[in-house]
């Protein structure tokens, strides 16, 4: 059990005060980890929105959709118009109430909507001002900025290579399904809004922190941008969603859908052909380790389909639990209506006034064992009266 105040979780972000001026999803689902541990996240909108409370095809009134409750859980909401006298006013009298700023504009809009570290500080010198941007506010790209272009997840994962590593060979480049790297730069600008909040609880001292969204995707590179950087070796599209230089890690066909193995290790390699009852292959010359396997991971297929084809996933699941990572393929609704899914707690639910009831994907955290509650955000300017004086 986790530390309970009157019966609910003491979370570890309480009293920490978050104005966040931000839209579709990089900088929401960051700050939408920081709501649900317990910080008061103040979604600070223009009159008309956050453009992504339009988007469809499922509306919960006139704004808001299911789209952006997936993305702002947990947050109040302010209108406020900050290019008037009144409403730059009504945002210095929230600053001075907050610890941070959050924003995801474009690399210079924060400076001339003055709402970074150099604007603010006088009003409250420890605030900390987080900017996620797709290409940066400038910095050592100065010459060459593209601090004013628009940027968006996908473009991202096509300029950073991601999308030439993904997908068949033989197919169209592929990005991943979701956005995954407006995610990844929503939790990057956390961390780092996270060490500057340390910083200047102990110190007194605020700052800028910032990533964007270029930078994050370039990150994702890992292993395969250090074999080019290092070695020249551009590495390419493997068939079967198949690890670089390991093998057997990949999709196999079973008698009904598929299945996902990964034989990092010559154990789990051992354990799957005593398992299949392949021990022929323990012995074969073409596969005595994880790397010359991948190098003749076409011929391994070849050897491995026909087994795999004779039961069904679920058989196989049962066969080698325990003894190796395995995993079935999922649909989007197989992977939600999986009976680990809600054993687990993934799937999870919050009171809506217009939906009732809101089925959510549960955060992944734990505190002491237990999730953390969520809430959906508040609609449109619901927070007025309370923010705004």
């Amino acid at each position: 059990m986790g530390a309970q105040v009157g019966g609910v979780m003491d979370k570890p972000l309480e009293g920490i005060r978050v104005l966040t001026l931000e839209q579709f999803g990089a900088g929401p689902y960051g700050t939408m980890f920081l709501a649900e541990l317990g910080a008061e996240v103040i979604k600070v909108e223009p009159p008309e929105g956050d453009p992504s409370r339009q988007v469809g095809p499922y509306k919960l009134g006139p704004d808001d959709s299911e789209y952006f409750q997936a993305w702002n859980l947990g947050k109040k909401s302010v209108t406020i118009d900050m290019k008037s006298t009144e409403g730059r006013r009504q945002f210095e009298t929230l600053v001075k109430s907050a610890d941070c700023v959050v924003n995801n504009m474009r690399g210079t809009q924060p400076a001339k909507l003055g709402i970074d570290y150099a604007s603010l500080k006088h009003l409250k010198p420890e605030i900390v001002c987080l900017h996620i941007s797709a290409y940066g506010r400038a910095g050592e790209r100065a010459a060459n900025s593209r601090a004013d272009w628009p940027g968006y997840d996908f473009l991202m994962q096509a300029e950073a290579g991601l999308m030439e590593l993904t997908g068949d060979p033989e197919g169209p480049p592929t990005r991943v399904g979701v956005s995954l790297i407006d995610s990844m730069s929503g939790l990057t600008g956390t961390v780092g809004l996270l060490a500057c909040l340390l910083r200047a609880k102990t110190t007194g001292k605020g700052g800028d922190v910032e990533t964007c969204l270029y930078d994050v995707a370039m990150h994702q590179l890992t292993y395969p941008g250090a074999w080019y950087l290092n070695e020249g070796d551009v590495s390419p599209r493997v068939s079967r969603s198949a690890h670089l230089s390991l093998a057997p890690v990949q999709t196999f066909p079973t008698k009904d859908g598929w299945i996902f193995i990964m034989c990092m290790t010559q154990k789990f390699w051992l354990s799957l052909c005593e398992a299949m009852g392949r021990g022929d292959l323990v012995k074969d010359p073409r596969f005595p380790d994880p790397n010359t396997r991948a190098r003749n991971r076409a011929e391994l297929t070849d050897a491995l389909d026909p087994t795999f084809r004779t039961k069904t996933t679920t058989e196989w699941l049962a066969l080698f639990n325990g003894l190796l990572p395995a995993a079935p393929v999922h649909r989007l609704d197989q992977a939600l209506d999986s009976g680990f899914a809600r054993e687990s707690g993934m799937v999870s639910s919050v009171p809506h006034p217009v939906k009732g009831t809101l089925r959510t994907i549960a955060n992944p955290i734990r505190i002491d064992g237990e999730r953390l509650e969520q809430a959906a955000c508040a609609s449109l300017g619901a927070d007025n009266k309370k923010y705004l004086v």
